[in-house]
């Protein structure tokens, strides 16, 4: 079996198979079986969602971290928001890995579909100018799309 160790400061966040918690003091936490979850800064609220590649990371975490209805509406979502970005971008790596975050997700692979939504967005807010410079997908290397974390 294997195990996760986390530490979290005081005041941070983690969500659990969908139940939210708030770390009153710095902890240290060890989960020993295979969950849904996510902490800190990987969890966006839905004020947050406010860009085409923003949004498809939000339906991705409601189809990770939702309950069971919640989850089966956000790949739903995701399915719609991936084909409408896939159609505006003239990236071939850009829905390359919008490609693969979808896979992933209808996989049951949630948690690598985010860590390629948050490529999505790194690019989106490049194009945009949003945010500090931050690489654009070309300049990425692309061997980190086969990159994966699981618990």
């Amino acid at each position: 079996m294997s195990t996760l160790v986390l530490e979290l400061r005081q005041g941070e966040m983690m969500i659990v198979n969908g139940a939210p918690i708030r770390f009153r003091t710095k902890s240290r936490i060890e989960l020993t079986a295979r969950t849904r979850f996510l902490f800190g800064k990987q969890i966006m609220a839905p004020d947050q969602a406010d860009s085409p590649a923003r949004r498809i990371y939000f339906a991705l975490q409601s189809a990770y971290i939702g309950t069971d209805d919640e989850r089966i509406h956000g790949l739903e979502a995701a399915r719609g928001l991936i084909a409408a970005f896939k159609s505006a971008t003239t990236s071939a790596l850009a829905c390359e890995i919008l490609d693969r975050a979808l896979a992933s997700a209808e996989s049951d692979d949630c948690y690598q579909a985010l860590k390629l939504a948050r490529r999505i967005i790194r690019h989106e807010d490049a194009v945009l100018g949003r945010g500090p410079d931050q690489p654009t997908l070309s300049q990425t290397d692309s061997s980190a799309l086969a990159t994966a974390g699981t618990a």
